[in-house]
């Protein structure tokens, strides 16, 4: 038996009752809300004070059904698919896997132990699935991404499945904090106000104890991937289209993430120099900034929401504080950050990944990094090789790009050992 408030939300609709009404006339919460929504249990008191709104017997606002007459959620056929390279994200290298498996299978032996310490959204990553992995990214977004996609705790798909088609089925949330300060920015108000409460009640179901923290994760980089395919930007939260027709409404796929991964694969979210210190490994793949441009700058509406702290915004942008997730890697300490790196990994092979825009760009796109101290750097570690493939970078300008490649330093390390 379950419980079911099918016909508290017919008498809702048959008044013409919001839910934002019923929260100030029962004096109820949004979460109490979300629960009726997905028919879980509330108190007595809760249901006694929509009875009295509604001037009627508990009867008729739930009724309990056997679990074969429960409305069933959409199956897989019915969701939205999404898969690792779904998402707009500067420097992205998944049509580079390839080429990048290939140069380590060639040139690499007895590699088990996969570390991609700068891993944004964990493409490449993804083409180590036959290893240990262990990822790492400074943004707390990225890190909830990695975790969903290579978290060693197992997750039901089932239950996610469950959920999400429950959460693109919600209509007429309560405001709250995106609704506050992000409407008709980056996206309408009626979305701002979903991805708020969806994002609230992951929160809620993980404390609870309801999901696990893998399944959060699940959770939150699904929230992350719908955002992304509806955001009034150019793929970055840098600015929002002025005037712009929102075509598109949210809706969450289904992420086509494994079930249960190597039990010894780790996520981190820590500066990567620090990291490098406390990790062993076979081959490291480093793939840094490689201008001005902070990604915490670029992306911190996906932070925001991934945080969820609800800090206040500022500026046309709505960005929040990021002073504490800048790096390094986008100044003019680069090189510097760039040497106590790889004086500090433990690992057979060093695999660097660098572009060659140089000064090609504006100032903004230019290398932070220059070739000479990329091969100081590395031929004090081990004998370097570098390989290249043509790759089209982003630019936010009018920049002579042509002939742009990006290049794998592959560092073969003579000692194994720390500093």
């Amino acid at each position: 038996m379950a419980v079911a408030y099918d016909k508290l939300f017919r008498i809702m609709e048959s008044q013409q009752m919001t839910s934002t009404a019923l929260m100030r006339k029962a004096n109820i919460s949004g979460n109490i809300i979300s629960r009726l929504r997905h028919n879980e249990y509330v108190s007595l008191e809760t249901i006694e004070n929509i009875c009295r709104v509604f001037q009627c017997r508990v009867d008729a606002v739930l009724e309990f059904k056997f679990s074969s007459e429960m409305n069933i959620a959409p199956s897989e056929s019915f969701l939205r698919t999404a898969n690792i390279q779904n998402r707009r994200y500067l420097g992205n290298k998944f049509k580079l896997l390839k080429f990048l498996r290939n140069v380590v299978d060639k040139n690499c032996t007895a590699v088990e132990t996969v570390a991609d310490i700068f891993s944004g959204t964990g493409a490449v990553a993804s083409a180590f699935t036959d290893k240990i992995i262990i990822t790492n990214d400074l943004l707390y977004s990225n890190y909830l991404c990695n975790l969903a996609w290579f978290g060693r705790e197992q997750v039901r798909l089932p239950l996610l499945k469950n959920l999400i088609a429950k959460y693109n089925q919600i209509t007429d949330p309560s405001a709250n904090y995106m609704t506050d300060n992000f409407a008709d920015t980056y996206f309408i108000e009626a979305d701002c106000t979903k991805i708020g409460f969806i994002r609230e009640d992951v929160e809620e179901k993980y404390k609870l104890g309801v999901i696990n923290e893998r399944e959060r994760a699940v959770l939150i980089a699904t929230l992350i991937y719908a955002m992304d395919k509806i955001a009034n930007t150019c793929g970055h939260y840098d600015a929002w289209r002025h005037g712009a027709n929102f075509e598109r409404r949210l809706t969450l796929p289904l992420l086509n993430i494994p079930e249960k991964n190597n039990e010894q694969n780790q996520c981190f979210n820590e500066d990567a120099n620090e990291l490098v210190r406390q990790i062993k490994v076979d081959l490291i793949y480093i793939d840094p900034p490689y201008n001005s441009r902070q990604y915490s700058d670029t992306y911190h509406l996906l932070e925001n929401v991934a945080r969820w702290q609800k800090p206040q915004v500022h500026g046309v942008a709505r960005k929040m504080d990021r002073s504490n997730l800048k790096s390094d890697y986008c100044t003019s300490k680069a090189t510097a950050a760039f040497e106590d790196l790889i004086q500090h990994c433990d690992a057979k092979y060093i695999l660097f990944s660098y572009n060659n825009m140089a000064n090609k760009g504006n100032a903004r796109s230019n290398a932070r990094i220059s070739d000479e101290d990329i091969f100081r750097i590395l031929n004090a570690k081990g004998d370097v090789e570098v390989f290249s493939a043509k790759y089209k970078p982003f630019t936010a300008g009018k920049s002579d790009i042509r002939g742009n490649k990006e290049r794998l330093f592959l560092c073969k390390v003579r000692q194994r050992s720390k500093i």
